[in-house]
């Protein structure tokens, strides 16, 4: 069986927009993953385990003096051995990294998640010490609602511009790029989070990725 550890922030974790607690295993995009890339497992021999990896509120690599200790740079390491061995790291980051009081460029936000997926690419975690594959995921722009404005302030407009520097960023260290704003949009219930049907989306697009660049035994 592969291993492939998802790791982000609420998206990832599966806060629901709608009324602020968590939602079901069935919804949340990490475990929508497992079911696609098992589908054609027998049951009792499944290809993949799916690790969930998603804390409310991580940076890439940000200190947050007002909400602990969130820096997903620092806490990297010791989730990935503990985890080991590991094909794949899908990493997911960022949109916390735009709050106003981080003063954020959109460069410095790239950065932060690039320095996470070397990270996991030099961690020497995959199978036989090998280098996980890792999979950057740059998170759909933020949408205009009044539930997180005192922490986000306007962060649409820097959000968009995000995109194109995550890419770039993701192809020096030579990870897979995926821009999720492409398919799937912030819910408007609070303009952060994800709406159901975009965790399954998102579930959908994380696997095609996956299933092109590994090999599963026939």
């Amino acid at each position: 069986m592969k291993t492939i550890l998802c790791y982000g922030d609420s998206n990832t974790w599966g806060y629901n927009p709608h009324t602020g607690t968590r939602y079901d295993h069935k919804t949340r995009w990490p475990m929508a993953l497992k079911r696609l890339l098992n589908r054609d497992a027998p049951p009792e021999d499944p290809f993949w385990w799916v690790v969930e990896e998603g804390l409310n509120g991580r940076t890439s690599c940000r200190e947050d003096q007002v909400e602990g200790d969130k820096n997903g740079l620092r806490q990297l390491l010791p989730i990935l051995e503990s985890h080991k061995p590991l094909d794949v790291v899908a990493v997911m980051l960022g949109t916390n990294d735009l709050k106003s009081r981080f003063s954020p460029m959109p460069y410095d936000i790239a950065r932060g998640v690039q320095r996470v997926a070397l990270a996991a690419r030099d961690s020497g975690l995959g199978p036989g010490g090998s280098a996980p594959k890792v999979i950057v995921i740059c998170p759909p722009p933020t949408a205009d609602s009044p539930v997180f404005r005192p922490k986000f302030g306007d962060s649409m407009e820097l959000s968009k511009k995000l995109p194109p520097v995550y890419r770039q960023l993701a192809r020096e260290c030579g990870a897979a790029y995926l821009d999720a704003g492409e398919h799937i949009s912030s819910s408007k219930a609070d303009g952060i989070h994800l709406d159901p049907e975009a965790h399954l989306k998102l579930a959908e697009l994380v696997a095609e990725i996956v299933q092109g660049f590994v090999t599963i035994r026939s």
